[in-house]
């Protein structure tokens, strides 16, 4: 069977999936359910310095982007860090990690942009014994409003120079989150990587607002008649994660920093797909908010079955393995042609491919007087839409073999393999003499 133990910066867990920093994290009853229910590791909710009190709202927290079934899409959350007492939060840290010595257990912390605020905490984080630390360079909103979360991790030079501070002052792994309310990823990336950090964790929340009351035309979720920008997460926000982890990973300044990959994980293919792209390991949030903590188990079963059929035996045999396959626009190969071919035994005649092509594509797809659809080659220019529409997958992208003629241009499939290679790319090496 398939080795689900995860070595991540040498902090070990049982398996690779952690608790993201957030509501369900943020006290010792949540988190020892957790661990009961078979997550490897744990990200405590974010921690601050001692001082004025942290006041979260008392009304609602979270406003919610649904499908059409209902099911969850993302979430908008306005809640801040930890409003419970620094004490406390270490007692049930240090007591936590006692009990469960073979899980990870890592401290997600936020103070003021000052180096002796910085120390004392590490110093007092440290006394609990946890595995590691998470400096949350994220939150992009209330903290970010108060000079912390993502007001530092919007200027890269903040990032080297707090990472700095706490590889000095500490001896525990440090993971630095990242803000995706950025142009570019990979410039906070390398200030992590430069000031020291032993990994990054992506992405933190999206500074979203997810819908307007529109009786009382208020953002929501509504405080007293008032509404703000919050943290989106969830299912919608993966694909721009893993764009994300994708460019720290095969960027030539971060290639190698392991990488912890955060948004919208929520089954066990979520996860493999983050690995492929880098991440060595995945935390999640929303998914455990939605379907509860129990929700770890299909990950963990899914993900093992997976490794088995591929025949891998540890997660370390997934990770960055789609990387390579990771390129940028120019580089695609413009001389590879494929047509939509429609099965017709497996077609129910919904015309929701005719519909898509005809009206918002290339007019490829005839229809007759018996609704039987079929593709025309001359005009398909193998976007992909009727495929992704078609309610029963019955549509398939045929590739033409080499020398065939693309009745679209009246031109031979090109024998180029590669467009890097083509004469006609501007890009293109200059052939060897």
């Amino acid at each position: 069977m398939a080795d689900l133990r995860s070595e991540f910066i040498g902090i070990k867990s049982p398996n690779p999936f952690w608790l993201a920093s957030a509501p369900p994290t943020d006290k010792e009853y949540n988190v020892r359910r957790a661990f009961e229910a078979g997550w490897g590791g744990v990200v405590w909710k974010t921690l601050g310095s001692e001082g004025p009190p942290v006041v979260n709202v008392s009304g609602p927290r979270y406003g919610v982007i649904h499908g059409a079934d209902r099911r969850v899409l993302g979430i908008n959350n306005i809640e801040l860090i930890t409003d419970r007492p620094l004490e406390v939060n270490l007692q049930e840290i240090k007591s936590v990690k006692r009990d469960y010595k073979d899980r990870a257990l890592i401290v997600s912390l936020m103070v003021p942009c000052d180096e002796e605020s910085w120390k004392a905490i590490l110093k007092r984080v440290e006394e609990t014994e946890a595995d590691g630390v998470e400096l949350n360079f994220g939150c992009p909103h209330g903290m970010a409003e108060r000079g912390m979360g993502s007001a530092v991790g919007q200027v890269p030079e903040y990032i080297e120079m707090v990472t700095r501070w706490v590889k000095q002052y500490s001896r525990m792994p440090c993971i630095v989150k990242l803000t995706p309310n950025i142009t570019d990823i990979r410039k906070p990336a390398a200030a992590a990587k430069r000031g020291g950090a032993d990994a990054v964790s992506l992405i933190n929340t999206i500074n979203s607002i997810t819908s307007v009351n529109l009786d009382e035309f208020c953002p929501e979720p509504m405080i007293d008649g008032k509404g703000t920008h919050g943290g989106y997460c969830g299912p919608a926000v993966k694909p721009i994660a893993l764009n994300m982890v994708a460019e720290i990973a095969r960027s030539a300044e971060t290639a190698g920093l392991p990488i912890s990959g955060i948004g919208g994980v929520t089954t066990w293919r979520d996860a493999a797909e983050f690995m492929a792209l880098g991440a060595g390991n995945v935390q999640v949030c929303t998914a455990a908010m939605t379907y509860g903590f129990k929700v770890v188990q299909e990950m963990i079963s899914g993900l093992s079955d997976y490794m088995d059929q591929k025949g891998f035996a540890s997660t370390a045999e997934i990770v960055g393995r789609a990387v390579p396959k990771v390129t940028d626009w120019q580089y695609l190969n413009l001389n590879y042609v494929t047509k939509a071919e429609i099965n017709q035994a497996d077609c129910i005649k919904c015309g929701r491919c005719y519909a898509a092509c005809e009206d918002t594509s290339h007019q490829a797809i005839a229809v007759d007087e018996d609704r039987v659809y079929s593709v025309k080659d001359e005009e398909c220019v193998a976007c992909n839409l009727c495929v992704d529409v078609c309610p029963v997958d019955c549509i398939t992208m045929r590739k033409l073999p080499m020398g065939e003629v693309d009745p679209r241009t009246g031109r031979p499939v090109s024998p180029y393999a590669n467009w890097t290679t083509h004469p006609n790319n501007p890009m293109a090496a200059p052939a060897a003499e």
